[in-house]
């Protein structure tokens, strides 16, 4: 027979074996969280390039992880952001051509941006300004449009690469 010392300890080891059980399990459903939102990420990574036509890092589907998967957002957001740069100086340089190609402007002065009325305070030039941007809006956006497909890549949907598993459903 097994003493009672010996019994308290199977009992304790019993315990803690069982608390290492719900641990394990605890870990392991945060892992399979972790790998499903790592295999999202290298989705939405790939969808994002593929759509704006961008060349992506050099690195394997199985490789991406942590820091690669880091290395290729800041480089998929810098390319964005020369793009979204490049796509701002066409998109004036193409007003101004609108401007200039029927409207009798002085495209020197038009160049430097909004006329200031000088015997206006700073508040009336502003509330001026605001009120010419909102006359706008409409007709901007209208002209916008014209020059979407230039700057623009194709729409795609969310998550189209990953067949809709794992996504959000909010």
């Amino acid at each position: 027979m097994l003493s009672n010392f010996s019994m308290s300890v199977l009992v304790g080891l019993k315990d803690e074996l069982l608390a290492a059980q719900v641990e394990a399990h605890s870990a392991k459903a945060q892992l399979e969280g972790e790998v499903a939102l790592n295999r999202r990420l290298r989705t939405a990574i790939c969808d994002l390039s593929t759509s704006w036509e961008v060349e992506p890092i050099d690195e394997s589907r199985e490789e991406a992880r942590g820091d690669a998967l880091v290395d290729q957002l800041c480089y998929l957001g810098a390319t964005l952001r020369d793009r979204v740069r490049d796509a701002l100086h066409i998109g004036v340089k193409r007003a101004m051509a609108v401007v200039c190609s029927g409207f009798s402007y002085d495209i020197e002065v038009v160049s430097h941006g909004f006329v200031t009325d000088i015997s206006k305070t700073n508040a009336e030039n502003k509330e001026r300004l605001h009120a010419l941007i909102d006359d706008a809006e409409v007709l901007g956006e209208r002209l916008a449009k014209l020059f979407e497909p230039e700057v623009l890549p194709p729409e795609t949907s969310p998550g189209a690469g990953d067949g809709g598993e794992d996504r959000d459903t909010d």
